[in-house]
């Protein structure tokens, strides 16, 4: 076993470190309190903000054994023996590397942040950024260690003038010191040089340039900066993910400590030569040729649609790349989209066919295996999004110049992405039968994946179906029927909810098998009630159950019931309104009347009730309606009559006919106001059009002529509320005069 010259401390303390992680982990899952284990793993992340899960705390259990190990790597020290002179630029370096993990160790501790550590942090990168190209002199050409000096001087002082501007609040200092949010592009303008020196120098093993690159992937996708929107009691992924990857970022540290580490192994005396990549021989030109043109058949496509985007907005992977990660990945996966879009593959394939380099094939083959899955894994998982396109223009992220717009004014992304799998996939597989390794060494799992995407053909892509448009499900000569026809069921149902709705955004002329298909899978999360999905498509549990009712059975139970007890709730109130009117004082006329109406159910009009006959002088309406609205209660003209209620609360109404003018009755009354009207027709019936009302005739016989109308209205108390339900007593007489005589005033404006 290879000793380390503090393994015996770095031992102990790395394995103290991993218990104390697995102890607070079963405290975690025993009390379902995950503080004190997140508090030391991932920092200071709220429960209420991320609730206990014991598979959210799993994770975070194993990335503190990930830390544990970080911790082993980073204090173990160096190989055990001993130390020969390397030079004092070996020694500058292996003290500025150690100095910057000893910052980031300090950095975990309990300590309030200061924003010098930010400073000293620039100054040491800045150090260790000079030292590297004059270390890796000896492997690395003058060129790439530039690139590298260039680089990571302005990454140091982008780290120095951010810390600087945070601390002192300085938004314009800050926005120059982030190069406009290119800094991770500059780091990797350092980062990238480095790998390649340490690859080639013999004193840094394989495992130790690995950590440098997922150190710089990690650094690469994480966000400088998020939002989200946490409801109490639900798990939100997003913020799962961001805690998870702050406590996995150990990669960085890790490569610092081994490249110090390893920075003391003996130089090797013998010059370095590296031999000449092994080339593959040279293959029959035919299929080759055709291996680079069919990543142009969609790109041409696409080109002819006025589009240059390999997927555009639509799959989980942009979706997650966009929400994510920073700026730098969306900006990288926005040009390898336009890269992809317009056929650039193509020229990576020409030039490792020519070349024909192993290593270079080996990655020409793999890129395009791995864009062929990416497109596929983006087109099965893209779903329609409604607000698509404001969210796109808002975000910057997809020009719509780069959009196509279809015939309905949509924006368009672009033939589908499974065409680009299928041309890619087939051509790593070209790649794969002409240049291969030999069958012992030949990736099959490589090509079985290859082959898996290649089977999904995309010809469903061009199906088009029956198109049910929004005229059908409600044709305009409806008219027509002697009764109205009978609403749509089952699938039509649905379709017609979506064509005439405005729950879901799809474009007119979308096929009705997309919509069910749509349909079905917002069925499946309705039924789990999994509202992380609902949420993540972007649709409200509550307003679906009506539109997914005809294709969901869950769906239609929930509007059955839903419609159940509101009739139920309707009847109990309606029957309350009548308790209402059956416990008002039922009126006892002084004199007999000719005729008298008790209406057994009350009266719900919407905009009082209004008597209107055809007259030469009739007056209009607007005026009567005015004269109502000053009275408070009853107002006429030629031909009009109106008696103003309150919309809110029902009416019960009693009308009373008689043959000469009955007493005046004040009590038990809050307004009573008698006007006159004349009957050209003989019927005077009190109606609202807008409820439907319609009181008995309060002529007399068909009398025609001038009629004295007597209106009394009473606030009917209920259950301790003084205005329970309204009360109307009318009575008619015929009689000449329209003078408008108030016997009682209300207390209050009604």
């Amino acid at each position: 076993m290879r000793r380390y010259r503090f393994g015996r401390i770095a031992a102990p303390l790395a394995l103290a470190y991993a218990a104390l992680v697995v102890a607070l982990g079963v405290v975690a899952l025993v009390t379902r309190d995950p503080a004190l284990l997140r508090r030391l793993v991932a920092g200071e992340w709220d429960p209420r903000e991320v609730p206990f899960m014991w598979w959210v705390e799993l994770p975070v259990v194993a990335a503190g054994l990930l830390q544990g190990w970080a911790y082993w790597q980073a204090l173990r020290g160096r190989a055990a023996g001993t130390l020969t002179s390397r030079g004092r630029r070996v020694a500058l370096l292996r003290a500025a590397l150690y100095a910057g993990v000893v910052l980031v160790l300090v950095a975990r501790l309990p300590i309030p942040y200061a924003w010098w550590t930010g400073v000293l942090s620039g100054l040491l990168q800045l150090l260790v950024v000079w030292l590297y190209p004059l270390v890796l002199a000896p492997v690395l050409p003058r060129a790439w260690r530039l690139v590298a000096l260039v680089g990571g001087t302005l990454s140091a002082v982008s780290l120095i003038a951010t810390s600087v501007a945070y601390w002192f609040d300085l938004a314009a200092l800050m926005r120059i010191g982030s190069f406009g949010g290119l800094d991770e592009f500059v780091g990797l303008l350092w980062l990238v040089p480095v790998l390649v020196g340490q690859a080639r120098d013999p004193r840094w093993s394989r495992t130790t340039v690995w950590m440098g690159a997922v150190s710089g992937v990690m650094s690469f996708v994480s966000p400088s900066s998020y939002s989200y929107m946490s409801v109490f009691g639900e798990v939100n992924y997003a913020l799962v993910y961001h805690m998870l990857l702050g406590a996995v970022s150990v990669f960085g540290v890790v490569w610092e400590a081994r490249s110090a580490h390893e920075l003391a192994n003996p130089v090797p005396r013998a010059p370095l030569v590296r031999p000449a990549p092994e080339r593959a021989a040279a293959r029959p030109w035919p299929l080759a040729a055709v291996a680079v043109a069919l990543p142009l058949i969609p790109a041409a496509v696409n080109l002819a649609q006025g589009t240059v985007l390999w997927i555009g907005p639509r799959g989980e992977i942009e979706r997650f790349l966009r929400e994510e990660t920073g700026s730098a990945a969306i900006m990288t996966w926005f040009a390898l989209d336009v890269l992809v879009g317009v056929g650039a593959p193509a020229v990576l394939i020409l030039v490792a066919v020519v070349r024909r380099t192993r290593p270079l094939l080996r990655v020409t083959t793999n890129a395009l295996a791995l864009a062929a899955v990416i497109g596929a894994v983006s087109f099965f998982t893209y779903e329609p999004d409604p607000n698509e396109e404001s969210l796109y223009r808002g975000m910057l992220i997809y020009p719509e110049a780069l959009l196509s717009r279809g015939e309905d004014g949509g924006l368009r992304s672009g033939v589908s992405p499974l065409w680009y799998a299928a041309a890619l996939g087939a051509s790593a597989l070209i790649l794969t039968f002409l240049y291969g390794a030999a069958p012992k060494r030949r990736p099959l799992h490589h090509l079985l994946a290859v082959a898996a995407a290649l089977c999904v053909v995309p010809a469903a892509d061009l199906a088009r179906g029956p198109v049910t448009t929004a005229e059908d499900c409600s044709p305009d000569d409806s008219w027509a029927y002697e009764e109205e026809p009978p609403p749509p069921t089952g699938e039509r149902a649905f379709v017609c909810a979506v064509r005439t709705g405005r729950t879901f955004a799809f474009a007119a002329t979308t096929p009705d098998q997309v919509l069910l298909a749509h349909g079905r899978r917002l069925c499946d999360a309705y039924t789990r009630d999994d509202r992380r999905e609902l949420a993540r498509l972007r649709v409200n549990a509550e307003s679906l159950a009506s539109t997914l009712a005809g294709i969901c059975p869950r769906a239609d139970a929930a509007v059955k019931a839903e419609r159940v007890a509101e009739d139920r709730e309707f009847e109990e109130w309606e029957a309350e309104e009548q308790r209402k009117c059956d416990a008002a004082p039922r009126h006892r006329p002084l004199v007999p009347p000719a005729r008298s109406s008790v209406l057994k159910e009350p009266e719900w009009p919407e905009g009082g009730l209004a008597m209107y006959e055809e007259t030469d002088d009739g007056e209009d309406p607007a005026e009567v309606y005015a004269k109502a609205a000053d009275n408070g209660l009853v107002a006429s003209g030629p031909g009009h009559l109106v008696v103003t209620t309150n919309s809110d609360l029902h009416v019960c109404v009693t009308l009373e006919t008689y043959t000469r003018r009955p007493p005046v009755e004040t009590k038990g009354w809050d307004h009573v106001v008698e006007v006159g009207y004349r009957s050209s027709s003989g019927r005077m019936v009190l109606s609202d059009g807008l409820s439907g009302t319609e009181l008995p005739d309060l002529s007399l016989h068909g009398r025609k002529g001038h009629y004295r109308i007597r209106v009394h209205f009473a606030w009917v108390p209920w259950k301790g509320d003084k205005y329970g339900t309204q009360r109307l007593l009318i009575m008619a007489y015929p009689a000449n005069g329209d003078k408008v005589v108030t016997y009682r005033k209300p207390a209050r404006s009604r």
